[in-house]
């Protein structure tokens, strides 16, 4: 990729934190239901036009489903068919958010776990009854807890699943092989600090009263859980998403354990500096704002910053582009490894 690009896709330099920063528009179409469509090699074709091609490039070589996929690029090597992806959600969300890039992983040849955290998606729990962030987030400790000493998953949170794979990391270093933040909380120690509330709590005020709290621990004392109301939801968190899709989210979103997240604190430790980590913006957040966002990348800089024409929810708004950068960032990892 580069700035000369014709589709519109531009490589940024982020000068003073060294971190390459890869815009994409949202010009790249899905293909969701096209099964005899590669999406990889689709997506790598758009930003890789066949006649821009150099002679040592190659696109992609789909083996059987028993083989490996290949990109041949300069930097990218030999990808693994069975590379492990592990999905978060974001709070109020579940599993059921990643349908869409879980469709492209799988009929990629990948493996895709996603994860429902405490009172989320089908977990059963009620929100107001989960008021520590380690009751919260234990479905993904358990999780990584059970994988075998000699596996590594590619961890990806979206929104306040960022928290959840920031203790990940903290915990289970050795387990993962790349952290991808998607327009996520990115704090290294949770929230301690005015600051960090400030840049990784959502600040949905200038949009008037759109939450609907719970009160677990009684009305005179701070809410434990919270929603945005039904009539927010499209403007607020879905406003470039197809309407299918922000239909499903007001019938599945749920109540989020809001005083567990806010509780969320990891203590010093040199494991977490150990994982490599990949931030993906989202230009059009309402949510995460971009200006938190970018807050968070320079307060502890990963090593490299994508940019989505997106909204908060690019798994929805913008899945065909999200699900290529996904690959391709463990493509780049795996060839380092």
């Amino acid at each position: 990729m580069n700035g000369n690009d014709p589709k519109g896709i531009k490589t940024h330099i982020n000068k003073p934190l060294n971190i390459p920063i890869i815009r994409l528009t949202r010009k790249v179409k899905t293909i969701i239901g096209i099964s005899h469509v590669d999406p990889l090699a689709q997506f790598l074709s758009y930003i890789n036009p066949p006649t821009q091609l150099k002679a040592k490039e190659k696109l992609l070589v789909q083996a059987e489903s028993n083989m490996a996929v290949r990109v041949e690029e300069e930097g990218i090597g030999t990808i693994p068919l069975k590379q492990h992806f592990v999905l978060v959600h974001g709070i109020s969300g579940g599993s059921w958010c990643w349908y869409k890039i879980r469709c492209l992983m799988e009929n990629s040849g990948y493996k895709v776990s996603c994860i429902d955290l405490k009172s989320a998606g089908i977990d059963q729990s009620d929100a107001d009854s989960v008021l520590s962030f380690d009751d919260y987030n234990k479905p993904l400790m358990d999780f990584m807890s059970a994988l075998p000493e000699n596996e590594q998953v590619i961890l990806v949170g979206h929104s306040a699943g960022g928290l959840s794979i920031t203790e990940a990391c903290h915990k289970f270093a050795n387990k993962i092989l790349l952290a991808v933040y998607v327009a996520a909380t990115m704090l290294k120690l949770g929230f301690w600090t005015d600051e960090d509330l400030k840049d990784g709590v959502p600040d949905l005020s200038e949009f008037g009263d759109v939450y609907e709290l719970g009160f677990g621990l009684g009305k005179d004392k701070p809410p434990t859980s919270a929603l945005v109301k039904k009539e927010f939801q499209r403007k607020i968190i879905y406003p470039l998403s197809p309407h299918e899709d922000s239909t499903l989210a007001a019938m599945l979103l749920r109540r989020g354990p809001l005083l567990a997240l806010t509780s969320a604190q990891f203590g010093e430790e040199d494991e977490v500096e150990k994982v490599p980590r990949v931030y993906i913006r989202t230009r059009h957040d309402k949510v995460v704002k971009p200006e938190q966002q970018e807050a968070m990348i320079k307060r502890w800089p990963p090593s490299t910053v994508y940019e989505l024409d997106s909204d908060h929810s690019p798994f929805f708004s913008t899945p065909f582009v999200l699900f290529g950068l996904l690959v391709k960032a463990a493509a780049f990892q795996c060839n380092t490894c």
